[in-house]
């Protein structure tokens, strides 16, 4: 039904003990992710972002042009190879590529460079792999980019309204506050109402859990969710979220006040925040072979 890896690996989403890992796959038929649920609901994982695993290396890459800035995620197998010239230099031919280019697709982009991926592969020796991109062109305004630890973190960003000194300097600091506090949405508009629905089910579930709370009134535990709700937006909405330089401020209020002072209406219009590896587990493939496999073709 499930192993002990499945045991350490929802131990280190949820933080949870062995114990209660492998109760809650056990009472869920193995299912991973709903086993992360039955632990939230107990209130013995309490996260309210399932930490995806990162283990592929690379790194996260950004160019910006005039108005329209690049940012990509290039894979390889370990971290040396990561920060290797032969390397590097592939990944910024691979974002001079988006910027420059009329590139829609992932699939696009691995087309049109999969000549330079197999000779890149070949002479580094390891699997090269062009994971994904984001491209924006601003018609009013301006893009920023940011890199974080070396290309572990990066951050394209849209400010729409004004491209002066005054706009620059909040575009950067709007980059640093997405790459520190890992936004999700830009308004909590955006949030899917499924999403919204599945941290009520968990709240009602934690309460319900909960002796001291489940007694309560209904409307009270309807206020308590609904304050939950709002914590929820408050954490994952860029525009809610506190300012990580003046926690006094939110971005909203801090996008408001540089308008103010340019006499100027500014907003961000959007964001991408990539963190390099995410999502991705370590491939045990023999490489060597695969790319002298890719070299017969």
């Amino acid at each position: 039904m499930f192993t002990n890896q499945d045991i350490m690996e929802l131990r280190k989403k949820t933080g949870a003990g062995v114990a209660d890992c492998k109760k809650a796959l056990t009472e869920c038929n193995g299912d991973m992710e709903k086993a992360v649920d039955f632990l939230r609901e107990k209130g013995i994982a309490t996260a309210a972002k399932k930490a995806s695993r990162i283990a592929a290396e690379g790194v996260v890459l950004a160019k910006v042009e005039g108005k329209t800035g690049a940012l990509v995620e290039v894979n390889c197998e370990t971290d040396f190879v990561a920060k290797g010239s032969q390397y590097l230099d592939f990944v910024a031919g691979v974002a001079e590529y988006v910027v420059n280019n009329d590139v829609q697709t992932i699939e696009e982009l691995v087309a049109a460079k999969n000549e330079e991926t197999v000779n890149a592969t070949a002479k580094i020796g390891e699997k090269i792999a062009i994971r994904r991109f984001a491209k924006y062109t601003a018609s009013n305004g301006l893009i920023e980019s940011y890199i974080h630890m070396g290309g572990k973190v990066g951050v394209l960003v849209e400010v729409e309204g004004c491209d002066c000194p005054i706009a620059k300097e909040l575009a950067h600091d709007v980059a640093l506050q997405i790459a520190a506090a890992k936004p999700l949405y830009l308004v909590a508009d955006e949030v899917p109402a499924d999403v919204v629905e599945h941290e009520k089910e968990i709240l009602l579930a934690q309460i319900k859990n909960d002796p001291k709370l489940a007694s309560k009134p209904e409307m009270v535990i309807n206020k308590m969710v609904e304050g939950k709700i709002n914590k929820y937006y408050d954490e994952n909405c860029l525009l809610r979220q506190a300012f990580v330089k003046d926690p006094s401020l939110t971005i909203e209020k801090l996008v408001k006040d540089c308008g103010v002072k340019m006499g100027k209406e500014i907003s961000i219009k959007r964001f991408t925040r990539f963190e390099m590896g995410e999502g991705l587990e370590k491939r045990n493939d023999d490489f060597a072979a695969e790319v002298e496999a890719q070299m017969k073709k």
